[in-house]
């Protein structure tokens, strides 16, 4: 029964989700988003207020729960959800947001990969969207926004992981070209830290640096580095990806949990780096032993977050009710976002996707 505790407060967080998010897209059948709130209004019923990166989201963690526990239900239920985003998106798959283009594309690979529910035309509307935004301006990298002056962190970093995945030459090359645009001009020489974006004025020349600095910037710096680095340039890619964890470690985590960045957008933040710390923690021995290391802090950080979410969450309708600062006891009136449950459920799967890879991920 221990070797299961993770998977089982996945599941739990997975089933709360569920029942207090999912709701049809207009009362159309076969169609399913989250809710953005609980208990939902009007509004939320009714989805008036997409936040579409939110749903790409909700899908990978529900991607997660499919692999935890295969199953036709599971499988149906995401088919549901991406034919509701699809439905509520009105115009197509993407948006002016290149940051929220890329967020969908992981999770449509994924669902594809893993669920056998296959988007061709999305996953290719999606890949040319991200090959358009990428220009010269600031030396390169992907637009935060189309017909803005923004490049980011959270644009480029996911975006890198969706090209890279592609596993096409030219996607490849350009998911490379990405990383290295982010660690000439928006990583921390001091702090080994990645900024969150930058201005650029008409003619090119960089304007500003937001050196703001997410956690999520953090999680998806390190997954582009873990997986440019299985092909090929190893030693470069995995220093990066060092560096960066290391630099979580001693700056946005406390006694091993990751830090809590609020509610709404930020409800997700801590999850994301969740996400690609576990999947570092995995590979980076694979790649090269002598980092294991490495991959050990990666997995004590999810480890801790984990349970710290887990032994922090209040109880409400439906089950557990994660709060947005993990080390702290979750209060209801913080954890009506869609976003904060996910960013719990998320951190529960990446341990739970350690447990079950033969990680021993028990806490005293």
């Amino acid at each position: 029964m221990i070797a299961k505790l993770q998977a089982a407060r996945a599941g739990v967080a997975e089933r709360a989700v569920y029942s207090r998010h999912l709701r049809r897209v207009w009362g159309l059948p076969g169609t399913l988003l989250g809710a953005r709130a609980w208990p939902p209004l009007v509004r939320d019923r009714l989805h008036s207020s997409f936040n579409y990166w939110w749903q790409a989201h909700l899908l990978d963690c529900m991607v997660d729960g499919y692999l935890r526990k295969p199953g036709a239900l599971r499988g149906n239920t995401i088919a549901k959800v991406v034919r509701g985003i699809r439905v509520r998106n009105l115009v197509g798959w993407t948006n002016d947001f290149y940051d929220d283009v890329a967020w969908l594309g992981l999770a449509l690979q994924r669902v594809q990969n893993e669920v056998g529910v296959a988007k061709p035309k999305a996953l290719r509307a999606i890949a040319e969207r991200l090959r358009d935004g990428w220009t010269d301006h600031a030396g390169g990298g992907i637009w935060w926004k189309r017909d803005d002056d923004f490049k980011n962190v959270p644009a480029n970093g996911p975006a890198a992981i969706f090209l890279a995945r592609q596993n096409e030459r030219t996607d490849l090359a350009r998911a490379r070209s990405t990383v290295d645009w982010i660690e000439e001009h928006l990583v921390d020489p001091d702090s080994g830290l990645a900024w969150d974006g930058l201005h650029v004025h008409p003619n090119g020349e960089i304007r500003e640096v937001e050196k703001n600095t997410y956690t999520y910037c953090q999680g998806v710096l390190i997954g582009a580095c873990v997986e440019l680095a299985r092909h090929g340039q190893q030693g470069k890619w995995l220093h990066r990806a060092e560096r960066t964890i290391r630099a979580v470690h001693e700056r946005l985590a406390t006694d091993g949990v990751i830090r809590g960045q609020g509610g709404g957008d930020g409800g997700l933040f801590g999850g994301i780096l969740a996400r690609y710390l576990a999947q570092a923690a995995l590979v980076i021995p694979e790649l090269d032993p002598g980092r294991a290391a490495t991959a050990e802090l990666a997995r004590e950080l999810v480890v801790r977050s984990a349970e710290a979410a887990w032994l922090n969450r209040t109880m409400a309708v439906s089950g557990p009710l994660f709060g947005p600062e993990w080390s702290l006891p979750a209060k209801e009136e913080e954890g009506r976002d869609l976003s904060v449950q996910l960013g719990g459920w998320m951190c529960l799967e990446a341990a739970a996707l350690l447990e079950r890879s033969g990680l021993n991920v028990t806490t005293a």
